[in-house]
């Protein structure tokens, strides 16, 4: 075993899907035993325990963990005091802020949030729906949502404020939406304690650096291309690149090498252009990293 261990909390759940690829790509193997919530990792300097999102806020704050991966609402939600390393762009089924809503049944009569005075709201983040009728100077009773909270409106509440990332289960289920209480990120966050010490700051970091990578690279691929030299300018103005394309010369003295990265989606558009215009050789291939 290591001398040092950084303790690393994984969001199970919605989450834990997109977390663990993201940490494959990131060259982290994890292996989950459905049995235990000690996922097993290939580094000896690494503990992980998978637990709720809605939780791990407030074990980074306490200690029991050093680091964490949550979502800024969980952290709002618990109030916990921790330091907010980066801002992870991922969700569970897209790169998109997920956002918490204000809905009503669409035969409710609700039509604003004023209307809400003295009604009933079900949700599973109470403190922050608190702070939000707070803002807006509406009393209204706040009570916790164990889950399927989109079908409890209107017969167990006249509104709910819940999570969506596309807004079909909203719709489902015969909702509107009045508001938008907020957007939420997945976070990395780590112990005060351990930010401060040398050893565990730079391992979260190089975690953090990992993580960045696979994300930065996601959407996007490699490309190769032969092209005359005649024919170069053509081809760069085709080339939506994210920097400069590499140009290498080749073995015939009227030929160069091109190897640049592009967004996956424009690759059908933009191939048959580069053949027209004289580019042979193309290879696209897939990208893990992109360290900026």
């Amino acid at each position: 075993m290591a001398d040092k261990i950084l303790k690393l909390g994984i969001p199970k759940g919605s989450l834990e899907e997109a977390t663990i690829s993201m940490f494959r790509k990131a060259g982290y193997n994890i292996t989950i035993n459905p049995r235990s919530y000690y996922p097993w990792v290939d580094d000896e300097e690494l503990s992980l325990l998978l637990i709720r999102a809605q939780e791990i806020a407030r074990y980074v704050e306490e200690g029991v963990l050093d680091a964490g991966i949550t979502g800024k609402d969980w952290i709002e939600e618990s109030g916990a005091d921790v330091v907010t390393v980066s801002a992870l762009q991922y969700s569970k089924v897209s790169r998109n802020p997920v956002r918490w809503v204000l809905a009503v049944h669409k035969d409710s009569g609700i039509r604003s949030i004023k209307d809400l005075e003295g009604k009933r709201i079900a949700t599973e983040a109470v403190e922050m729906t608190k702070k939000y009728l707070k803002k807006h100077n509406i009393n209204a009773t706040v009570e916790f949502s164990w889950g399927a909270t989109e079908v409890k409106c209107p017969a167990l509440a006249d509104a709910i404020v819940e999570i969506t990332e596309t807004g079909s289960s909203i719709k489902a289920n015969n909702l509107v939406i009045l508001d938008e209480v907020m957007t939420s990120t997945t976070q990395l966050i780590a112990n005060k304690d351990a930010w401060a010490d040398p050893w565990k700051k730079d391992k979260i970091e190089r975690i953090n650096l990992m993580l960045q990578a696979v994300l930065e690279a996601e959407g996007k691929v490699g490309l190769m291309l032969n092209v005359r030299k005649d024919h170069l300018d053509k081809v760069l103005k085709i080339l939506p690149a994210l920097k400069n394309p590499t140009i290498s010369p080749l073995s015939d003295p009227d030929w160069v090498a091109l190897n640049t990265i592009i967004d996956e989606k424009v690759v059908r558009h933009i191939v048959p252009e580069l053949k027209k215009h004289g580019a042979s050789g193309i290879v696209e291939y897939p990208l893990n990293k992109i360290i900026n």
